[in-house]
């Protein structure tokens, strides 16, 4: 199959603002930027990087065109700890950006950092605001449009049902609505909700996981169990234990740094090695290596080799769980 081919009649904006610090949000809009200039330029290059790491020099490095015209997008996050030379650096590109660059800066608002802010408005850049949803009305017009943009549609009383079940987190909310847009037929309403979730919605893999890496043993067999009576697979499960031990181990041994910095060395998601953070505390490197024989051995029992998957499965959740009390 031949590469796909650039459409010089697609222009993506060179200068783009994403502003605010609901994570999710903001990923989103970087990613729209992305895939705006990749509907120009199939073959266009992303370069991502924290702005306040910038050497002298180096974003002229990043923002010259290629020899060959070919597109590239360079995302400067956390833009507000900019400093002077990096911030009038940014600003004085902005007045003549280059031809085939997309430039999308990533700024928490407030006013650290708002002479960058407001030069870029200024500069003409689009902006995409992403400010933290904590509203219970903000939250629910958020279901309702992700329903929406699933083809579907949800009753009042059916999104006051999904964030009783689901809370606050945006990402558990996105997932749990496109389950339900996808697992249901018609209009989602709150006994679709009920149905659906029994009581706790977006119960899969990642979510005993979570609870299994926290070490509440409690919890953890609780979420095992209903993940088991919604159907999740047990193999399903296992991935997820398996997937999570490893990342905490992985950004454990990393150290202490800044997390967008892990991201870029480890190739994970700012905000997966911000949970592996926060989730390491309590475990110690004998425990981790512990855990990861554990993970290995319960995903073999899973594939066949323990006679009862539920079994070995829960005991795994109380080994893991005692490993990282240890």
């Amino acid at each position: 199959m031949s590469a796909p081919h650039p459409n010089p009649s697609v222009r993506p904006h060179p200068l783009c603002l994403v502003v605010g610090d609901e994570e999710l949000l903001v990923e989103r809009a970087v990613q729209a930027a992305i895939d705006a200039a990749r509907l120009a330029d199939p073959q266009t290059e992303v370069r991502r990087l924290r702005a306040a790491d910038l050497a002298a020099g180096e974003l002229d490095e990043l923002v010259s065109p290629s020899l060959f015209a070919e597109g590239r997008v360079v995302v400067l996050q956390a833009a507000h700890e900019a400093g002077k030379e990096t911030t009038q650096a940014i600003l004085d590109y902005a007045r003549a950006p280059a031809e085939a660059i997309v430039l999308v800066v990533v700024h928490a608002g407030g006013n650290r950092g708002r002479a960058l802010l407001d030069g870029l408005r200024k500069a003409g850049a689009t902006v995409t605001e992403c400010p933290r949803i904590t509203r219970f009305d903000d939250r629910a017009r958020f279901v309702r449009d992700e329903v929406r943009g699933a083809g579907r549609r949800i009753t009042d009383d059916a999104v006051t049902a999904l964030l009783d079940a689901v809370g606050s987190d945006l990402r558990e909310l996105a997932a749990a609505a496109g389950q339900l847009a996808t697992d249901t037929a018609g209009t989602i309403d709150q006994p679709s909700v009920r149905r659906y979730h029994r009581g706790r919605a977006e119960v899969t893999g990642f979510s005993v996981a979570e609870k299994v890496m926290t070490g509440d043993r409690t919890a953890a067999l609780q979420t095992l169990r209903w993940a088991l009576q919604l159907g999740v697979a047990h193999v399903l499960i296992a991935d997820a234990l398996a997937d999570a031990v490893r990342t905490v181990a992985r950004v454990s041994a990393s150290g202490r740094g800044d997390p967008y910095q892990l991201a870029s060395q480890l190739g994970m998601p700012p905000w997966k090695v911000k949970k592996a953070m926060a989730q390491s505390r309590g475990w110690e490197a004998d425990g981790l290596a512990e855990a990861m024989q554990l993970v290995a051995a319960v995903n073999a029992d899973v594939k066949g080799v323990a006679a009862d998957a539920d079994y070995a499965l829960e005991r795994a959740v109380l080994a893991l769980c005692s490993a990282r009390q240890r």
